[in-house]
């Protein structure tokens, strides 16, 4: 079985028929856990190597691609993926810059409902679609292991947010 060691996700106890319902949710659980912070507080990173807003922004952005990636496994014999480049995003796309209630209210709900469109309605075939995931190294997966990856970086995400926010960040 596979877990998460850090956040206890476990893939194959997931059911497939939820992933739509979860990947909305998490757009909102996103918006509650960060509603009311002192946001120049929570731009501060605890440590540098650790993101703080950026968390808000890059899940945003995963819930987008998967959602693009998992067309793709939809419509092509397949595919394999670039690299996000998760860590260039955050200057490139100027995270810190964004307003993380706004990112998480409006954006993070929207790409959650995007993502969860696509995983809705799949017969048993589509999600055995086979796809090449490409990160750390290439292997080979299918459409169902995509949709629970991206709960899991939902959720693996928002498990390291409750750690940021449990450091001492301020609410007003």
């Amino acid at each position: 079985m596979t877990e998460c060691p850090e956040c206890g996700f476990v893939y194959e106890g997931f059911d497939l028929e939820e992933v739509p319902i979860v990947l909305r949710q998490l757009g909102v659980r996103f918006s509650i856990r960060i509603e009311g912070v002192d946001y120049p507080t929570l731009r501060r990173r605890p440590e540098p190597a650790v993101w703080s807003p950026e968390y808000i922004c890059h899940v945003r952005d995963v819930f987008l691609i998967q959602r693009d990636r998992a067309v793709l496994a939809l419509i092509e014999d397949r595919p394999g993926f670039a690299r996000m480049y998760r860590d260039e995003r955050v200057e490139v796309v100027h995270y810190a810059e964004e307003i993380p209630g706004q990112v998480a209210h409006d954006q993070l709900r929207a790409a959650a409902d995007l993502v969860a469109r696509v995983f809705s309605r799949r017969s048993p075939d589509e999600w055995q679609r086979p796809l090449v995931y490409n990160y750390p190294e290439p292997v080979e997966r299918d459409v169902a292991w995509l949709a629970r990856h991206t709960i899991h970086e939902g959720e693996h995400h928002l498990f390291d947010v409750d750690r940021i926010l449990s450091q001492g960040v301020r609410r007003p």
